[in-house]
């Protein structure tokens, strides 16, 4: 079994190059996506710490609807701003000192399928940049900056961007520094193009998305709340 620590952060900031806002607060069969983000990473015996993090503005709101259901999961929340790079560099500071990766996650991504994530925690146990990536089936048309489209693109020369990205803990001390991740430092470990990004609308199709999921292997509950799941 691997050594290493993870702490895993997630943010509900929209990740660079998508617009602001996010798909925390759509429910999916009941619950909602800030909820469903969260249990990805629970129950994990290598993950030591969940923050959830939020911006100012949304402290209040998330600590009514949710500080019960985050207190039964362990997860703590983190106030930050409302940019991916505001919200890193909140949470940053309260990050274990034990912890040797850190885990970044999209809370619009709540269809992340469990095995997934093992394979990546087992792969970023040994790389300093690891990140689930999807390959596509249909081809891209590039746009130039007015929109105009200037090419076609095979799809072999492109994969998905998903759904957490694993950095060593070096390396994220780097990131939050102002040294961005450059895509040749990746390590790409194959995930499901279930994996969406859920937003306002989505509901329905994340809703069919979710009962094509994979069950995650049963593990016994480390907490009340994982406990009245099942």
């Amino acid at each position: 079994m691997s050594d290493a620590v993870f702490s895993a952060l997630v943010l509900t900031a929209a990740p660079p190059g998508y617009p602001e806002g996010g798909g925390g607060l759509v429910k999916l069969d009941g619950r909602e996506a800030l909820l469903r983000s969260v249990e990805l990473f629970l129950n994990r015996p290598n993950i030591k710490q969940i923050q959830l993090v939020v911006s100012g503005e949304a402290e209040e709101e998330v600590k009514r609807k949710f500080g019960g259901n985050l207190g039964f999961m362990g997860a703590k929340l983190a106030v930050g701003g409302k940019k991916w790079s505001e919200q890193l560099a909140a949470a940053a500071p309260k990050i274990l000192a034990e912890a040797t990766h850190v885990l970044i996650h999209d809370v619009a991504r709540p269809l992340t399928p469990s095995g997934d994530i093992d394979t990546l925690l087992d792969a970023a146990a040994k790389k300093p940049a690891v990140v689930l990536a999807a390959p596509l089936s249909s081809s891209l048309i590039e746009l130039d900056h007015g929109g105009l489209p200037v090419a076609l693109r095979p799809p072999a020369d492109f994969m998905l961007h998903l759904s957490p990205m694993v950095l060593s803990k070096q390396r994220f001390t780097e990131l939050t520094g102002g040294r961005e991740v450059h895509a040749s430092e990746l390590t790409l470990v194959r995930g499901s193009a279930l994996n969406i990004r859920v937003g306002p609308g989505d509901a329905s199709l994340a809703k069919a998305m979710l009962n094509l999921l994979p069950k995650p292997k049963a593990k016994a509950p480390s907490n009340p709340f994982e406990e009245a799941q099942w």
